[in-house]
């Protein structure tokens, strides 16, 4: 049997890292979220090299991405099925470790993003949280299109083909990212 050899992913950023090791968080569940804030940045460096008109703060996004799933710290049971009570005790965890409630909510909203009024940080979040294993949701990307668009002033068909292939591109390696993460024990 081979080893399975990390794919190039970026580290995760060194407040999220003490986190993850002050919750003792399970090493999927260090590795899901380094995999989760990997895509985000790729991402969203695409997005501010597309659209430099559309404003969003790419640290909260960064943030929100490699923190999205901290609940399951607690909640182990949902890194291998179903399940969404790691979304408010994710938000909980970070708020009681003095993290601002501007960027704990990503742990509450990431699986939110059908909520009206849904801040745009929020939707990449969620988008990041689908693409790095390559799942497309249709009515997600369209709210992010619809965004693209408007500060672009260009045709949402355009902006879809655009946003398409960057999911695409990201998506394409979302095998080695998987594999990554199931390379680590769910349980320390």
């Amino acid at each position: 049997m081979s080893a399975i050899v990390d794919p190039p992913l970026l580290p995760l950023p060194d407040r999220v890292a003490e986190l993850v090791s002050e919750m003792a968080c399970p090493p999927r569940l260090a590795a899901h979220l380094r995999a989760v804030h990997d895509a985000a940045h790729q991402l969203i460096d695409w997005m501010e090299r597309h659209c430099p008109a559309l404003h969003f703060d790419r640290e909260a996004v960064l943030f929100g991405a490699a923190t999205h799933d901290i609940g399951k710290s607690v909640h182990v049971s949902e890194l291998s099925g179903p399940g969404a009570a790691h979304e408010e005790a994710g938000r909980t965890l970070l708020l009681g470790r003095g993290v601002s409630p501007e960027l704990a909510r990503f742990a509450a909203t990431h699986a939110s993003w059908r909520e009206p009024g849904i801040g745009l940080e929020d939707l990449l979040v969620s988008l990041a949280d689908k693409i790095w294993k390559n799942k497309r949701v249709p009515d997600l990307e369209d709210l992010i299109v619809a965004r693209l668009a408007e500060a672009t002033g260009g045709a949402a068909w355009e902006e879809f083909i655009a946003l398409d292939e960057v999911l695409s591109h990201i998506g394409d390696t979302a095998d080695e990212r998987l594999a990554f993460q199931a390379s680590f024990p769910i349980h320390s």
